[in-house]
């Protein structure tokens, strides 16, 4: 029998936010590219949240945008709300979030991946991967097509042997009655890939019309919006912006809950996976959170061109008439029409302990993954790994080298470390916590943090580039000048103190250490600038944050210069832990189940201890120098 066969240089399985990066990544960098989806019409799907960013999540689509990528110009085109989130509290944890038009969104973004040049969209269910002494050859399609390349990207989401789940319904579908993906998962276990059964959720979808927003608070956008993307036009994404509203729930509402757990699946044993324990159901809610007698309930609209209106904070796999009176209990949903009943979806993913910081497979060179796949939530935590996988398959095939970022640089470097280094066993959530580093990764700044790096990759253009050195150097200047402009104690100085309730001077100071005070700011102290030269708003914040906060970054950038050290003195990849005498037992299992690529990461594995990398440190040094090999392990 006769199959059609085809040749490209990557293969990207999955058109979900991970396959949409990495597919344009591949092909922007000029390799023919093919991007399997199981539907066309799924292309850059929101199957939840009708939103991109929030708390450290908008840290993410910034770095995205800084390296190269798509979700953040995309953001810009399609939203119909946008806010800056905890700008009451400092610099590290504001974050940007945009309520997105679903269909736009998804529309805006097929729209690009057709129109770039090298990329191809096939509508096919891949079924089979084709590897040969370990080594990735192509892949093969459900109705036997073979398609040879020399890279494969794996960003199959929640699409592998998925399973939508509602009280006792169970349908074998993917997301929003998609198809879903039967046939790999046996594929990648007979490569040896370890695979984990996860599991999330979403709310109930409500008709506009029946919702009394009367009882309920509307939530208002910014008066001024701030892009996503460092290349979009301020001025362009000052629009006018429709309202969300927050209600919540009440004892009726737990009580009907707590009535029912016994037909929940969750409850039932009928759902197997993992669920995420920081975007838990609100059958989740009620349980572990019994002491509170109510919680958020943020109602969301999907689109301009819809009644659909997302019920955010109720996320549910409850029976079908338990999600009505459940619904219908809380304040201005008392006659809500349910448009699409809430469910659980359980789908497989991998275990991404089996990954290089790179995202490429240990066990196989070419195969790369990223998104829900890698075990994973969320469409910003998906974009980041798709676009870096994506990245890294593109720098292996053209013979350069791969794009490794780590967690004193970027939120994509604590989220790609975490998921290849701890043992996580449940979909992994992005969150400001998890960054140690965070006053230096704020979302303000990922520009300057990363635009080099995606320049240096071919993602980002000579003109962004140059901007982000002229910028760069602007800052410096400005705040170097601040320090030695001085005022004294005019009555122009004190007015503008008093104005502000600042302490009035006594003696002469630096305009440095007036922004320092917390009361006060670069923009506040303008009119006592007489030679102030005319800087755009983005280099003005810089200097703002980088004088108030200078003490503090600078004690961050110490304490990241002992980070890189450990990151710097890299491991063989083929060093034998069993014959390094000193180590614990359990440090030895861990160390080759790993395979750490250096000191810094195996640090950071669980039951290795601070013993057992001085044990380390002392057995690297020796081998440097009976090898000979100096510093060939020096990054």
């Amino acid at each position: 029998m006769k199959v059609l066969e085809e040749n490209y240089d990557i293969a990207v399985v999955g058109a979900g936010h991970a396959g949409c990066e990495a597919a344009l990544a591949c092909a922007r960098l000029g390799l023919e590219t093919i991007m399997f989806t199981v539907s066309v019409d799924s292309i850059a799907l929101m199957p939840c949240n009708p939103n991109i960013g929030g708390s450290s999540k908008g840290h993410l689509v910034r770095e995205v945008d800084a390296l190269g990528g798509e979700m953040g110009k995309n953001i810009d085109k399609t939203f119909i709300q946008s806010k800056m989130l905890n700008v009451s509290k400092g610099p590290a944890v504001h974050s940007l979030r945009a309520q997105a038009d679903k269909h736009a969104y998804t529309e805006e973004m097929r729209r690009t991946l057709e129109n770039t040049e090298h990329l191809t969209i096939r509508q096919a269910e891949v079924t089979e991967l084709i590897a040969e002494d370990e080594v990735m050859k192509g892949v093969k399609t459900y109705s036997g097509a073979v398609y040879h390349t020399k890279a494969v990207v794996l960003c199959t989401g929640t699409y592998l042997k998925a399973r939508c789940i509602y009280g006792d319904v169970s349908n074998y579908t993917g997301p929003n009655g998609l198809q879903a993906a039967n046939h790999l998962t046996d594929s990648l276990k007979n490569l040896g890939i370890e695979m984990y059964r996860f599991k999330t959720g979403t709310p109930a979808r409500i008709d506009k019309r029946s919702i009394d927003f009367s009882k309920m608070e509307e939530q208002f956008g910014d008066e001024r919006v701030v892009p996503f993307s460092f290349s979009t036009d301020p001025e362009d994404v000052q629009i006018d912006q429709i309202s969300c509203w927050l209600t919540y729930t009440n004892e009726k509402t737990h009580e009907i809950i707590r009535e029912n757990l016994d037909r929940s699946p969750l409850y039932s044993g009928m759902i197997e996976g993992t669920g995420p324990r920081y975007c838990p159901s609100i059958e989740d809610k009620v349980v572990k959170f019994a002491d509170k007698n109510r919680h958020q309930v943020f109602i969301e609209p999907e689109g301009l061109y819809t009644n659909e209106m997302y019920i955010g904070g109720m996320s549910s796999s409850l029976p079908e008439d338990v999600q009505y009176a459940m619904y219908r209990s809380v304040a201005g949903l008392g006659n809500a029409k349910i448009v699409r009943n809430a469910y659980a979806i359980e789908y497989d993913c991998i275990n991404a302990n089996q990954l290089y910081p790179t995202l490429e497979f240990k066990k196989i060179k070419g195969l790369f993954s990223g998104g829900q796949f890698n075990g994973s939530s969320g469409y910003e935590e998906a974009a980041a790994q798709g676009l870096v996988a994506g990245i890294n398959a593109a720098m292996e095939v053209l013979g350069k080298e791969m794009l490794i970022l780590d967690r004193s640089e970027s939120y994509i470097g604590v989220l790609i470390d975490d998921l290849v280094t701890k043992e996580n066993h449940e979909p992994y959530r992005m969150m400001t916590s998890r960054a140690e580093y965070r006053l230096l990764l704020r979302q303000d700044n990922a520009d300057l943090r990363l635009r080099e790096k995606g320049y240096k990759v071919g993602l980002v253009t000579r003109e962004q580039y140059e901007y982000v050195l002229w910028k760069k150097e602007k800052i410096q200047e400005e705040k170097e000048r601040m320090e030695h402009v001085h005022v004294g104690a005019s009555p122009e100085v004190q007015e503008l103190l008093k104005d502000h309730g600042s302490t009035l001077l006594k003696n002469g100071i630096s305009l440095a250490d007036l922004i320092r005070r917390p009361e006060l700011s670069y923009d506040i102290v303008a009119p006592l600038d007489k030679n102030r030269p005319e800087l755009p708003q983005d280099v003005r914040d810089q200097v703002n944050i980088n004088i108030k906060y200078e003490g503090y970054i600078k004690r961050q950038e110490k304490q990241v210069e002992g980070f890189k050290k450990l990151e710097k003195k890299r491991l063989p990849q083929d060093l034998d832990y069993s014959q390094i005498s000193g180590l614990r037992m359990e440090a030895r299992q861990k160390l080759e189940q790993f395979r750490p690529v250096s000191i810094g990461q195996a640090s950071r594995i669980a039951g290795v201890s601070p013993a057992d990398i001085s044990v380390l440190l002392v057995y690297m040094e020796t081998y440097r120098r009976q090898s000979g090999k100096g510093e060939k392990h020096e990054l």
